[in-house]
């Protein structure tokens, strides 16, 4: 298995790339103020990095401006120019894939083999779409009256800014950057304060792809700092957000106030998972387990609200438990390691005490519901069982390895009550009956819909909430109106009488 010693790839690659990244050079900050990042498996610091404020990103909004002026050699570029130049970042995102998911798991505390196998891997395959897209990127030709020829040609936006989380850094990051450059827009990005260290090192392969300097531009540091500053400038066109409901209003309310920019928005989700007694049971375990506990279960498709019908539920229940019983915490550079750590204390306080109020009100705990080991930030995966809609780890996000599992009897009951919430991002829906699942899911208010699977999710679809869970879509062909402005041309044609 491939593995990269820890204390080699903090000498050799950490300590490399932890400044603000402008015009393809390091920089420092210009307060001079640096921040910690610590590894959530110890709880020990790895490094310090760069604090970015307003200063620098208004440097960086510059460096961005400048690099879409006309003229500019990013202008200049062909389509399919801007194509090579992302499938060359994916070919450097292939070569460096074991350092990339070392840096992520160290940053984040998810295991090696899942950002390797999954983070990286939808990274490099999103950059290879984008980059097929670049010059496919068309307008029409529209019929009006005959003395006009009309027709509508897509332009890039300008400046975008992206805000991304810490749960899934690096492939956030490439969710966003990927169609904003297959368009031709330039970028300035923030990662999480958290998990900054992978973003920064793609600054290192954005300069050796050959991206015009200025086209890609990382400040990492704080929320209230750096992303206030990114989400209120003048001269950002738009933003793309991942990140909770709360802050995406702050950012939302920022772009209206500014100039009203785009703003495209993925935020949290209290997603419905639906078990029929007809289901293949073991698939729907099985499912259900991955959903909740997947990346520490900090994840906004979470399945965090398992809804199984009544006739099987005591079996659905034992067999979950039994799952999450066998599932391996430990360290997470360890191939064996199926959960690693939540991300940081606040995190990690914040599961704790949701775990707690679900006992206080009267969920029956059958396995987990506690914290594990004196070092890093641990929690036992944790399943409830007679869980109903008016708990509070039914209704809010947790986003953390808890399963909360629900009963039903009908499916008129059970589409009701999974839509009864302000969060409308994902779905699933278990049954051997097609009729069923398709039935159920027109009737479910949500972006996106799984049968029979879960967290099935490629760069080729698009992804999206509906409600309280955010606006527009990243991925597929629909992210391309994202990042694209639509003009029409309307010439008069001089025409002599025939």
């Amino acid at each position: 298995m491939l593995y990269i010693d820890i204390q080699y790839l903090k000498g050799c690659y950490v300590c490399l790339f932890i400044q603000i990244f402008l015009n393809n050079e390091w920089h420092q900050s210009v307060s001079g103020k640096t921040f910690p990042v610590y590894n959530p498996a110890s709880g020990k610091k790895i490094c310090d990095v760069q604090e970015a404020d307003k200063a620098d990103v208004d440097k960086a909004v510059e460096a961005a401006k400048t690099a879409f002026h006309k003229g500019s050699p990013w202008r200049r570029l062909d389509a399919s120019g801007r194509g090579k130049l992302l499938h060359k970042l994916a070919d450097l995102l292939e070569r460096d894939r074991v350092i990339l998911a070392t840096l992520e798991t160290m940053d984040t505390g998810k295991p090696f083999l899942h950002a390797f196998l999954i983070d990286l891997e939808g990274c490099i395959r999103t950059l290879r779409y984008f980059a097929g897209w670049a010059d496919k990127i068309q307008g029409r030709t529209i019929p009006v009256d005959e003395s006009y020829l009309c027709f509508t040609v897509h332009e890039p936006i300008g400046v975008c800014g992206a805000i991304t989380p810490w749960n899934f850094p690096l492939l956030m990051l490439i969710w966003k950057m990927a169609p904003a450059l297959c368009c031709g827009n330039t970028l300035v990005a923030k990662p999480a304060e958290q998990t900054p260290l992978t973003s920064l090192f793609v600054g290192s392969l954005i300069k050796e792809a050959g991206f015009p300097p200025g086209v890609v531009n990382i400040v990492p540091g704080y929320g209230p700092t750096a992303g206030s500053a990114i989400s209120h400038h003048p001269d950002i066109d738009k933003v793309a957000f991942t990140g909770s409901t709360e802050v995406g209003k702050l950012i939302k309310a920022a772009a209206s106030a500014s100039n009203l920019k785009r703003v495209t928005l993925e935020l949290g989700g209290k997603n419905p998972c639906i078990v029929f007694a007809d289901a293949d049971l073991e698939l729907a375990v099985e499912c259900a387990h991955q959903g909740a506990f997947f990346n520490q279960g900090q994840c906004c498709t979470a399945a965090s609200r398992v809804f199984v019908e009544e006739s099987v539920y005591p079996e659905f229940v034992r067999r979950s438990v039994d799952y999450a019983k066998r599932r391996l915490l430990g360290d997470p550079l360890d191939p064996k390691t199926e959960q690693g750590p939540q991300v940081d204390e606040e995190q990690f306080n914040k599961v704790l005490e949701y775990i707690q109020s679900g006992k206080d009100q009267g969920a029956k705990l059958e396995c987990g519901g506690s914290a594990v080991g004196e070092r890093g930030f641990f929690i036992k995966p944790t399943v409830f069982s007679e869980v109903t809609d008016d708990m509070r780890i039914a209704k809010e996000e947790i986003f953390g390895p808890v399963q909360s599992i629900l009963k039903f009897k009908s499916i008129e009951e059970v589409i009701k009550r999974a839509n009864s919430t302000d969060y409308g991002l994902t779905a699933a829906v278990f049954t051997e009956s097609l009729d069923k699942a398709l039935s159920i899911s027109s009737a479910l208010q949500s972006g996106t819909v799984w049968i029979n699977c879960y967290n099935a999710l490629h760069a080729q679809t698009p992804f999206g909430g509906f409600k309280m869970s955010g606006n527009g879509r990243e991925l597929g062909e629909y992210a391309l109106a994202e990042y694209t402005e639509v003009k029409t041309v309307t010439i008069k044609l001089s025409l002599k009488s025939l």
